[in-house]
């Protein structure tokens, strides 16, 4: 599919896909006779993966490294709980904050 395609199924802009293909979360798409990208059905999920994750607060960092370890044939499941147990702390620090000022402010 083009990448006009890609990003429409996937709900992020042509812009965001050319980022993450500089990032390397992407691999480089095969390019059609006219120069467009063209990219595989395959795609798609992966860039649901990628915004799930940064949902979730990964970085594009932390998927990059993620994602190349995987992509080279590695596991890196022990990784992927290191930085969603970090994230998870983060996130209830943050929650703990919001909670104490929403009582502030009542």
């Amino acid at each position: 599919m083009r990448s006009g395609e890609l990003a429409k199924a996937s709900g992020v802009s042509v812009d965001t896909l050319r980022h993450y293909e500089k990032k390397g979360l992407l691999p480089p798409p095969h390019r059609g006779e006219n120069g467009y990208r063209l990219y595989p059905p395959a795609a798609l999920q992966r860039v649901r993966v990628i915004q799930r994750a940064l949902d979730m607060g990964f970085t594009l960092g932390d998927l990059t490294r993620v994602l190349r370890q995987r992509d080279a044939g590695g596991a890196p499941c022990r990784q992927v709980r290191a930085i969603a147990v970090e994230r998870l702390e983060q996130l209830e620090t943050r929650l703990a904050e919001l909670a104490a000022l929403r009582d502030e402010l009542r």
